[in-house]
């Protein structure tokens, strides 16, 4: 009997240290997966700099980019960025505050990389958090600009290719802005784009020009996505009709 009473509190130390342990493990647990929901949001198809990946990693809640590695997705290995996470859990046994606890995981980001891939936990670098500018704005397509500038043209009249050219030409545009103009059955089309990444709408302005009807607009967002034909000269020229 007095072996069983001195047996008793070794047991409950032990008992005890096993719940800490255990609390410690899910807090650990709850970090690991907002390191886990970094990989989702970033998983795709979609080529992306370093400075990409750490920018977007850095604007999900509770998440501390501390370090990327690689230059992008598509190369080589892809980019692996070390992300700094928190998760709390609640001790019962010998506490009543929560235990919370800051860990460090490595997610790669990669074409290869697989759905929901559990990062690696990794020591947190001594260094603080790194810092991203915001991406710079594309440039402007001068919407007014050009609806302003396009001649007007009478019903009875003619539309002069070269005066549109000429207009077209003379807009303060920035030099990212690619400019097509194109003259078909009577009529000029005027396409003003910005490169897209082959993934998200891309940014244009169409215009035409045709006896008595000018018009300039921005096609449908589901339009200018790739592979739709919204940003195309062709469009200007015969307009798609609008999405459902």
């Amino acid at each position: 009997m007095r072996q069983l009473l001195l047996l008793a509190p070794l047991l409950l130390v032990t008992v005890g240290c096993g719940v800490v342990q255990s609390s410690e493990g899910e807090a650990t647990d709850e970090a690991r997966g907002v390191a886990t929901t970094v990989g989702e949001r970033l998983h795709g198809q979609r080529p992306r700099t370093a400075e990409e990946v750490g920018r977007f990693a850095s604007g999900i809640d509770g998440v501390e980019v501390m370090r990327v590695t690689g230059n992008s997705t598509h190369d080589g290995d892809g980019i692996d960025v070390v992300v700094r996470t928190s998760g709390s859990a609640y001790n019962g046994w010998f506490d009543v505050e929560e235990i919370t606890v800051l860990r460090c995981f490595a997610v790669r980001v990669s074409p290869r990389s697989e759905w929901r891939e559990e990062p690696d936990d990794v020591d947190c670098p001594d260094s603080r958090p790194l810092t991203f500018a915001p991406p710079p704005e594309p440039p402007r397509l001068p919407y007014e600009e050009l609806r302003t500038k396009l001649p007007r043209v009478p019903e009875s009249g003619q539309v002069d290719e070269a005066e549109v050219r000429r207009r077209v030409a003379a807009l303060d545009m920035d030099p990212a802005i690619r400019t097509e103009v194109k003259a078909d059955g009577g009529r000029v089309g005027v396409l003003l784009s910005v490169k897209g990444n082959g993934y998200d709408p891309q940014d244009c302005l169409l215009g035409r020009v045709a006896p008595g009807a000018t018009k300039v607009w921005v096609p449908a967002r589901i339009q200018r996505m790739p592979g739709e034909g919204g940003c195309t000269i062709a469009n200007a020229l015969d307009p798609l009709p609008p999405p459902h």
